[in-house]
């Protein structure tokens, strides 16, 4: 396992900074609560992953290291989403990993089925990656860094992950394409959740806020 790396990107659970997109028809500090909770949930099941295990945090230290102890934290860099994730991917390589692959904090239940995909395809190829329901992608993966990846990206629109496609066809990149999941982005995105794994502690919040909200809808 030493030669392969799973970094998780996280935020700080501060209300009015996480899961925006969810307010209305949670309140901030509502949004808060289940981003807090989807995060521990994902690091948890994340353990399960055939790789070390890293979090890029956002935020304050403190918190991370109090929430999660023992577990290696590094904060990410300045810059938007593509110079973070370039960044991360420049220092894990310059550790000697061989293998890496990033994933976000809020798919909760994320299969560790297809992170092990991801990993197993990086023997072989030079980018693994997970397209996300939104056109974005909950996991990109790579054997070697590749910063062309990151820069002059759409991000966060549904033109993501084809532009990503195309770009890795522009640099000669060989590309695994894993089956498609989807982040927890908006109240749709919630509902699905609550659906598929109703036995996820995330879900089980989520029902109980929404059980509130006169949005609510099962």
């Amino acid at each position: 396992m030493a030669d392969k790396v799973l970094g998780i990107f996280a935020k700080q659970p501060v209300a009015g900074r996480v899961k925006t997109r969810l307010c209305p028809p949670l309140s901030p500090q509502q949004a808060a609560e289940l981003y807090r909770t989807c995060l521990q949930e994902t690091v948890a099941a994340m353990a399960g992953a055939p790789a070390e295990q890293v979090l890029f945090y956002d935020g304050d230290g403190a918190f991370f290291e109090e929430t999660f102890p023992g577990l290696r934290l590094i904060p990410q860099s300045d810059g938007d989403l593509g110079r973070r994730l370039d960044r991360a991917f420049a220092q894990l390589f310059a550790e000697g990993y061989r293998a890496a692959a990033l994933i976000g904090s809020d798919s909760p239940d994320l299969p560790i089925p297809l992170v092990a995909d991801a990993f197993a395809a990086l023997n072989n190829c030079d980018l693994a990656v997970a397209p996300a329901r939104d056109g974005g992608y909950v996991l990109i993966g790579q054997s070697s860094h590749s910063p062309e990846l990151f820069r002059d990206m759409p991000w966060s629109s549904a033109e993501l992950w084809p532009a990503t496609r195309r770009r890795a066809e522009q640099l000669g990149l060989s590309c695994r394409e894993l089956g498609t999941w989807e982040d927890l982005d908006d109240l749709p995105s919630l509902q699905r959740l609550c659906r598929r794994a109703p036995d996820s502690p995330t879900a089980q919040l989520a029902r109980r806020i929404l059980a509130t909200s006169p949005a609510q809808s099962r």
